[in-house]
């Protein structure tokens, strides 16, 4: 009876195994590597703690005291058009239009010691090499360089908290592994407020990094270890400005001393290498400590097996990708997966193996009952990727907004996250998204927390009135223009905003709050000019500022987008804002003319963020403001416009290339619009359990529900040519309307588009 156990066991582990398919051959981390994309090729786990990837340069954000431009290419700190890479530092930001990040810049190096990185344009006059692309893998989970001016052979791999680098060196007694302490991305000089190393033996090494960055109260720890013994060690110190150095100079510092600690300094570490020979390092990260990032690295990462490191890290994105399993096209696939794996990213795990982080307030807190994260890129990310997580990451999603709580808790200016990085906040980008993310969780029933509570955390949030014209707007209806520079884009965020706080309001029976944000939802009408029919910024007293120029970006009202793409921004009353345009016709033709137009180069003259990659005629993809535009046309009475816009945005704006995506790719919002676009259906207004039908590009995706049940899309017919939907069936019966309700899709079943060539009107 046992042995016939076992035998079942075998049987179902083997179909298990065949059930899950071979997802990560898909991905390719190198798409968006290049122009806009700002994506980095090295190796993280879903969702990982550790980004481990090249740095190609060493751009300053400062050049003879003002921003120099040139940095914005280097948010990921890869650039693929770059000949060189300066070292493989483990933690970036995946898509970001700013940056921070690039802590603990590791590179081997042989020969005489070189403690600067040279130039690109020379690398040998530094410890930076070139390298081909010819020579370079990266996979998930993985990324393989050689370093030609050396010899060496770079990998790289990472479990959550700990990353593994494996160098394979040429024959020789001059072998160095460069730890670079003042290597950093958006970096300048007083960037590194301090840092402290202290090398416990010929192996292990430990410390800290304080830095004032994009966040600007930060501190990392590490710890540090080698596969074999360094026969020396030594350090050169930066900091020139240093005033006080107290009597730490009766030592030699600089040679095989164990406690160092400064602004500006780099490390090395010699080896004897054998030809071929492998030197491993095992580096792991903490938020609370350095006994923190050794149990992280013991407990994680126990042994010294690459290979087996490696296997782990593409197992877990495995499990992840075969979430959701498409039958489409070739390349189609690489698209779909690649963008799957940029959605899984971020946020980022910000806690120790035993649940302790340091919190907003500085002080060391432990995840109770849910796992902590960071990195909320919220003016990007609660448009699709967050509702793409209630779909197929709700648990996570879950203990996203516990994150986002624990924040608010701990603020000592009671308020939800707007941009969270590493127990800071950035204050990047307009509105208080983090209400859409909560209200949309509560109303799909991913959130088991005190719902009470966060609907009072939204509503706290949105009463700051000190916060970027929140006053203003409660007092006046708008922000005022003299008040603030993106006063339009701030009242039309805030209004949709408050629309969700609504929502989630009447789900408690709260009628009082309900009442109150449905009023304040309605506040993006005191923007809109019905003379002109566009949105406009508004002046103290009443009137429309008289300058205006609804094509530019600059001085206008608007962050990262023009009045031709946020006048469609009211996703929450789509009904209303056509009816105040002028009607469904008129209506209908305003987005065509947006599809349409040809935008003057005066319009690029301002951005540094969109070029004409990211554009389709004035329609701005590459940044998000406008991403549920396309599916406007269900509202208007003419889908299949929405079915063909969607379509032509597949094609244009995602390829399989390092040059791949039409725009920053922002922690994951441009690749979660890939893939519910590309199964047929869109969240127009998260806090809504309502998604807006499309015109879906793969033939079949079925979604593996966290309840243990499966939402199945099917195409018939499906091709390029044939976008238009003749018809829809939900579970065999006929879909009334243009929209999927969340809750039908948690109950599992299938959606049928039967597809064709022709519009059907």
């Amino acid at each position: 009876m046992t042995n016939r156990i076992f035998i079942c066991l075998l049987v179902l582990s083997s179909i298990t195994v065949r059930a899950q398919q071979n997802l990560v051959r898909y991905v390719r981390p190198i798409i968006g590597t290049e122009k806009m994309g700002h994506t980095f090729p090295g190796a993280t786990v879903p969702f990982g703690a550790v980004q481990l990837s090249p740095d190609t340069d060493t751009i300053p954000y400062e050049k003879n005291g003002k921003y120099n431009g040139e940095v914005y290419k280097y948010c990921a700190g890869y650039k693929y058009e770059d000949k060189t890479i300066v070292g493989f530092s483990h933690t970036h930001f995946s898509g970001t239009g700013h940056s921070d990040l690039g802590d603990f810049l590791i590179m081997p190096t042989q020969g005489a010691l070189q403690l600067n990185p040279g130039t690109a344009d020379n690398p040998k006059s530094g410890f930076r090499s070139a390298f081909s692309h010819q020579n370079e893998t990266a996979e998930a989970g993985y990324y393989k360089v050689k370093l030609d001016d050396d010899n060496i052979m770079a990998e790289l791999t990472t479990s959550q908290r700990v990353g593994m680098h494996q160098y394979t060196f040429p024959k020789s007694d001059q072998s160095h592994i460069i730890l670079d302490l003042m290597s950093g991305i958006y970096n300048y000089d007083d960037k590194n407020v301090w840092t402290y190393v202290r090398v416990v033996n010929d192996t292990l090494v430990t410390g800290y990094r304080q830095t004032n960055g994009w966040a600007r109260t930060r501190t990392v720890y590490f710890a540090m270890t080698f596969s074999k013994p360094f026969k020396s060690y030594g350090k050169k110190d930066f900091d020139t400005r240093q005033v006080y150095r107290g009597f730490w100079g009766k030592f030699d510092q600089n040679r095989n001393f164990p406690e160092l600690a400064g602004k500006r300094f780099r490390m090395y570490f010699d080896f004897s290498t054998a030809a071929n020979e492998k030197v491993k390092i095992k580096f792991a990260l903490s938020p609370v400590s350095q006994d923190g990032a050794l149990r992280n690295l013991q407990e994680e990462i126990p042994g010294w097996n690459f290979d087996a490191v490696k296997k782990q890290a593409q197992d877990s994105w495995n499990r992840e990708l075969n979430k959701v399993v498409v039958n489409t096209s070739e390349n189609d696939k690489i698209n779909f997966y690649t963008a799957l794996y940029h959605a899984f990213i971020n946020p980022t795990l910000y806690m120790d193996t035993d649940g302790q982080y340091k919190g907003l307030d500085q002080n060391v807190h432990k995840a109770q009952g849910f796992n902590n994260y960071t990195t909320f890129s919220l003016w990007d990310t609660y448009r699709a990727l967050h509702p793409f997580f209630n779909l197929v990451q709700p648990s996570r999603n879950n203990d996203m907004v516990h994150s986002m709580l624990a924040h608010y808790d701990q603020s000592a200016l009671k308020m939800l996250p707007i941009w969270s990085h590493y127990a800071n906040d950035n204050w990047c980008m307009s509105g208080y998204h983090s209400v859409s993310v909560i209200a949309d969780a509560v109303i799909k029933g991913v959130y088991k927390g005190d719902v009470n509570k966060a609907l009072e955390a939204c509503v706290t949030t949105a009463r700051h009135r000190s916060y970027e014209g929140i006053g203003y707007y409660m007092d006046l209806g708008y922000i005022p223009a003299e008040r603030s520079g993106v006063s339009v884009s701030n009242t039309l965020e805030y209004a949709y905003d408050d629309w969700c706080i609504a929502q989630m309001a009447k789900r408690l029976n709260r009628n009082d709050i309900y009442e109150e944000f449905s009023k304040r939802a309605g506040n993006w009408k005191n923007n809109f000019d019905s003379n002109i029919g566009f949105m406009r910024p508004k002046m103290a007293d009443g009137s429309f500022k008289k300058e205006f120029d609804v094509l530019s970006t600059h001085g206008q009202g608007f962050i990262e987008g023009n009045s031709w793409n946020y006048s469609f921004f009211v996703p929450h009353q789509p009904e209303q804002l056509i009816e105040m345009m002028g009607g469904k016709k008129r209506f209908a033709s305003r987005l065509d003319t947006l599809f349409t137009m040809h935008l003057p180069d005066k319009f690029f003259a301002d951005t540094e963020d969109i070029t004409r990659e990211g554009i389709i005629g004035g329609y701005v993809h590459g940044n998000e403001p406008a991403h549920h535009v396309a599916y406007l046309y269900n509202w208007a009475g003419q889908p299949w416009k929405t079915q063909q816009r969607v379509r032509m945005i597949l094609k244009m704006q995602y390829k399989p290339a390092a040059d791949g995506l039409g725009g920053n790719d922002d922690c994951g919002q441009m690749s979660a619009w890939y893939m519910f676009s590309s199964m047929g259906f869109y969240p127009v207004s998260p806090g809504s359990e309502q998604y807006s039908l499309g015109s879906p590009s793969v033939k079949n995706a079925v979604i593996k529900l966290e309840n243990g049940k499966t939402f199945e899309v099917e195409a018939i017919n499906q091709s390029d040519k044939n976008v238009y939907v003749q018809k829809v069936l939900l579970n065999g019966k006929p879909l009334e309307g243009l929209t999927l309700n969340h809750s039908d899709i948690l109950k599992g079943g299938k959606i049928t588009f039967y597809m064709a060539s022709k519009a059907r009107k």
